[in-house]
C-alpha cells in the first residue's frame, strides 16, 4: 500500500471576495482563478460573492461577511475611509476607469454636451460628476437620474447617459441606435477601477492570505484574457441573464483598450497602483471637496506592497 495516500491534504484557507455588481466579464479574472484552481494553488478556498444595486458591500465586509471587496474605484474607497470605515486598497485591476458618457452620434466631444440632458446615477455626484463639471463646464441643472435602463436614451436624441465602456454601449448598439462613447480617463480622470479593498484588520491579521489572494487574482486576470471560457461558465451560473454575446463584447473591449494590461501594468504587472496615481486621485477628491483631508490620511488609504510583490506580467 502506498504511503502517499496517507499524507494529510493541505487545508485551504477560506477567503471571501465580494464584487460590486452582478457577475460579468468585468469580474472575469476573479472567477477564472476559482474556475481554473489558481486560488487553490495558493492555498486559498475562495468564494466570489455577487454584489448588486441594493447591496452595500462595504457594510457586509465590516460585518465580516466578506474579507475584501471590489471597489468600483479607488476614489470611492478613499471616501469610505473618510466616512470612518478603515478600508485599505491593495490593488486595482483596471488601469483606467471604464466610466463613460454615451451620446447620440451628433455629439463628437464632451463640449458638444453643453445644454443636453445627461442621465447619471446619484453616486456620480460623489465621483466623476464634479470632475466633469470642473473640466467641461457642465451644470447640475442638466442632469436627470439614470435608472440603469437605456430606453430614455434610445427615445430622445437630446439625451446622453452614463455607462461602462464594456457594457451599455453594446446594449445601445443592439437597440440599433448610433452613438458615440466618451471616456473620462482619456481626458485625465485619475481613478483606478475594480479594486481589491480590505479592512485594515484583515490586512494586518491575514497578511499572507491577502498577499496570496492578490497574486492569484492577477494570475486569474492574465488567464482570463487568454481564454475566458472557464470563468464565463461560472459568471453565467451566478448571473443567468448574462449572454455569451455580451461577455465576448466586454472581453474584446477590455483587451482593445488595454484596461487590464495597459499603462503602468505593461511594465509593472497586472493590478499595479503607483504613488503618483494614488496621489492624483486623492488630490482630486480634496479639490472637489468630496473629502476632508483632515479626516483621512492618504498613506493609510492604500497599501501598495502586496501588488508590488505580485508582479504578474501581462
Amino acid at each position: 500500500m502506498s504511503l502517499a495516500g496517507l499524507q494529510p491534504v493541505q487545508a485551504q484557507e477560506k477567503f471571501t471576495y465580494m464584487t460590486n455588481w452582478y457577475a460579468q466579464a468585468e469580474h472575469g479574472g476573479f472567477y477564472q482563478a476559482v474556475a481554473t484552481g489558481i486560488y487553490k494553488k495558493y492555498g486559498l478556498d475562495v468564494t466570489v460573492k455577487m454584489g448588486g444595486p441594493q447591496v452595500n458591500i462595504v457594510q457586509l465586509m465590516a460585518a465580516d461577511q466578506a474579507d475584501c471587496v471590489m471597489g468600483s474605484s479607488d476614489l470611492q474607497m478613499i471616501q469610505v475611509r473618510e466616512g470612518g470605515v478603515p478600508v485599505t486598497t491593495v490593488g486595482a485591476v483596471f488601469q483606467k476607469d471604464p466610466q463613460v458618457l454615451i451620446a447620440h452620434d451628433d455629439v463628437k466631444k464632451f463640449e458638444d454636451l453643453k445644454g443636453k440632458t445627461i442621465l447619471i446615477a446619484s453616486s456620480a455626484h460623489r465621483g466623476y460628476w464634479p470632475w466633469l463639471k470642473a473640466k467641461f463646464g457642465f451644470t447640475d441643472a442638466q442632469t436627470r437620474p439614470y435608472t440603469f435602463n437605456i430606453q430614455p436614451f434610445v427615445a430622445d436624441p437630446n439625451v446622453a447617459q452614463q455607462g461602462y465602456l464594456t457594457s451599455e454601449p453594446f446594449a445601445i448598439q443592439k437597440a440599433g441606435v448610433k452613438a458615440n462613447t466618451l471616456m473620462f480617463s482619456d481626458f485625465g480622470y485619475p481613478a483606478y477601477a475594480t479594486t481589491i479593498s480590505c479592512m485594515d484588520k484583515t490586512v494586518q491579521t491575514r497578511t499572507k492570505a491577502v498577499a496570496s489572494f492578490v497574486k492569484a487574482s492577477m494570475e486569474g486576470w492574465k488567464s482570463y484574457l487568454a481564454d475566458p471560457a472557464p470563468a464565463n461558465a461560472l459568471i453565467k451560473k451566478d448571473n443567468p441573464n448574462m449572454t455569451d454575446e455580451q461577455l465576448a463584447y466586454s472581453v474584446s473591449k477590455l483587451k482593445e483598450m488595454g484596461m487590464v494590461t495597459g499603462g503602468d501594468a505593461a511594465k509593472m504587472g497586472i493590478g499595479i497602483m503607483t504613488d503618483v496615481r494614488a496621489k492624483a486621485s486623492f488630490d482630486f477628491l480634496v479639490a472637489a471637496k468630496l473629502i476632508d483631508p483632515a479626516k483621512v490620511e492618504m498613506s493609510k488609504s492604500y497599501n501598495l506592497s502586496f501588488i508590488k510583490d505580485a508582479k504578474v506580467m501581462p
